[in-house]
């Protein structure tokens, strides 16, 4: 059994804990201050903060990270079509289980994407509801609307004061 490696990273949405093994990134989890424990962390967890903060900065919108999370097959199939999700944009539980291909499964997607144990790299926040509602985070709904408000500012090209004076 290989170790596990742990640290923490501050960020907008509140404390982050990561996990990992020499060689993946295993976990990433919302936390409240008091759950924060002595940190034993390797380069790969340090990196993996390196990015979430590069993230918050609005400078990275796509991780590079080796991820092993654990999970069922099809927990499996919902996590990896989630990359697949655009920076900034949306789609609804419906449009990710026709991707999976059956849009019977809209119920298990969701509880799939509720045991996402890499919270913002593997970007569930980025899954809404059918009528665009913001529904099912288990981070909770303000930090999911926090994410997504962000992608969205960041995703907007910047105005530059010189090119409006040609």
């Amino acid at each position: 059994m290989q170790s596990t490696f742990t640290h923490y990273c501050d960020s907008p949405t509140g404390m982050l804990r990561i996990e990992a093994t020499i060689s993946h990134v295993t976990s990433i989890y919302f936390l409240s201050d008091d759950d924060v424990q002595e940190p034993n962390p390797n380069l790969l967890c340090r990196e993996a903060a390196s990015q979430l903060n590069a993230f918050f900065e609005g400078g990275l919108t796509v991780f590079d990270l080796p991820l092993r999370p654990s999970g069922t097959e099809f927990q499996h199939r919902v996590w990896n079509q989630l990359h697949k999700i655009p920076y900034g944009e949306t789609i609804s539980y419906g449009t990710l289980a026709k991707q999976l291909g059956d849009p019977n499964l809209v119920r298990a997607v969701g509880a799939a994407n509720g045991k996402n144990p890499i919270a913002i790299i593997a970007p569930c926040h980025r899954v809404i509801g059918s009528n665009g509602n913001l529904i099912g985070y288990a981070g909770g709904l303000e930090r999911k609307n926090w994410l997504l408000s962000h992608e969205k500012r960041a995703s907007k090209p910047q105005l530059s004061l010189f090119n409006s004076l040609s």
